[in-house]
């Protein structure tokens, strides 16, 4: 197995607490030999201290190092002067400056965890959602007007190139899958409101022409409205989901809260040089150092950054080691030793991640 190196920003809030568990678990996985976690500064912490979210050696490191590993960004009152926070914007600079432009985020029922929709506490949640990164609506970020304190104006961005890429992206992520749980079938889903804006009918179409050179997986449409009830009614039809930046931004929220919540929902944000890995959820500065964190999101996006560095390095050697930290982190769920408190268990962040380490051995 060779080596790596991980940038790792650790941020703000609880984020150095669920890094650290996430670290603790990769190196027992893979060997301390073979992962060199390089620890980087960034935030909105560090630009309250020093006028930078995002210091320039921070990003040369996550730029020219193997992949990056983020806990969280963001602490209250620490905004830009037009208001927009200034934790989201740490990782928002590496979205586009690495041209990050698939995020990645898995949707699945794990061992042990009880849904809040009864019919499928048994199992029957396993999709992933896919969202195009770096346009849509956040193609606005920054560039917003607001003219005399009585109009404002974003602008929804939606191109040829970043939708066929984001779909292409999306196909090929179902071809490794087994299906949808409810039958079996390999598909994709495009989220949109083709039926109101012409850019959504343009983000559908260029997914019809990409869809073409996938026959052997299906094509589904939902509108972004119609599918937060389908998410809730009929989980265990979808295998992939393709969105633009906004909507996929709000139907993954939902998607996690259907699994258990934010506390142990991962993230990937990819491109095609580039890979970047943090738990879904934010900063929760109100419980920071009281060790109460669940580190389930943070490891598991750790294993997707194994699976990820496994097919980007052509390294298969890791994929039984992000085997290993998933099946762990299910044995943990399964046999309750030790339950988060999101989870509705008692185990702060240092039990958890012990009882995960004692499951790898």
């Amino acid at each position: 197995m060779a080596s790596y190196r991980i940038a790792t920003i650790e941020g703000d809030g609880i984020g150095p607490e669920v890094t650290r568990a996430a670290i603790r678990v990769l190196s027992e996985a893979c060997g301390a030999q073979h992962l060199d976690f390089v620890m980087l500064e960034g935030g909105a912490g560090h630009y309250a201290r020093t006028g930078h979210v995002l210091p320039d050696d921070t990003f040369a490191a996550c730029r020219d190092l193997d992949a990056v590993l983020h806990g969280a960004a963001g602490l209250p009152g620490i905004v830009y002067p037009d208001g927009t926070e200034v934790g989201n914007d740490l990782h928002l600079r590496l979205r586009f400056r690495l041209d990050l432009y698939a995020n990645v985020r898995p949707v699945k029922l794990l061992p042990g965890v009880l849904s809040p929709l009864r019919a499928f506490e048994g199992g029957g949640i396993d999709y992933v959602i896919v969202r195009e990164n770096t346009e849509g609506l956040y193609a606005s970020r920054g560039a917003g007007v607001v003219l005399r304190g009585e109009l404002a104006s974003d602008t929804l961005v939606v191109t040829r190139k970043g939708t066929e890429r984001v779909a292409r992206f999306a196909f090929d992520l179902a071809r490794t899958r087994n299906g949808a749980p409810r039958d079996g079938k390999r598909r994709v889903t495009v989220c949109d409101k083709a039926n109101i804006l012409r850019s959504y009918a343009f983000f559908r179409a260029v997914c019809d022409e990409v869809h073409a050179g996938y026959p052997d997986v299906a094509i589904d449409y939902a509108y972004a409205d119609a599918i937060t009830v389908h998410l809730l009614k009929r989980p265990d039809f979808y295998d992939v989901i393709v969105a633009e930046n906004m909507f996929g931004d709000i139907i993954s929220d939902l998607g996690a809260a259907t699994a258990g919540g934010m506390g142990i929902a991962p993230s990937a944000e990819i491109g095609d040089r580039h890979g970047l890995f943090q738990g879904a959820h934010g900063s929760a500065p109100d419980i920071a150092g009281s060790d109460v964190a669940s580190p389930v999101a943070t490891i598991l996006s750790g294993a997707m950054m194994l699976r990820w560095l496994a097919e980007a390095r052509a390294d298969p050697a890791l994929v039984p080691a992000a085997e290993r930290v998933e099946a762990a982190v299910g044995t943990v769920l399964r046999e309750g030793s030790a339950v988060p408190h999101d989870l509705g268990g008692r185990a702060g962040c240092t039990e958890v991640t012990d009882a995960v380490c004692r499951a790898l051995a």
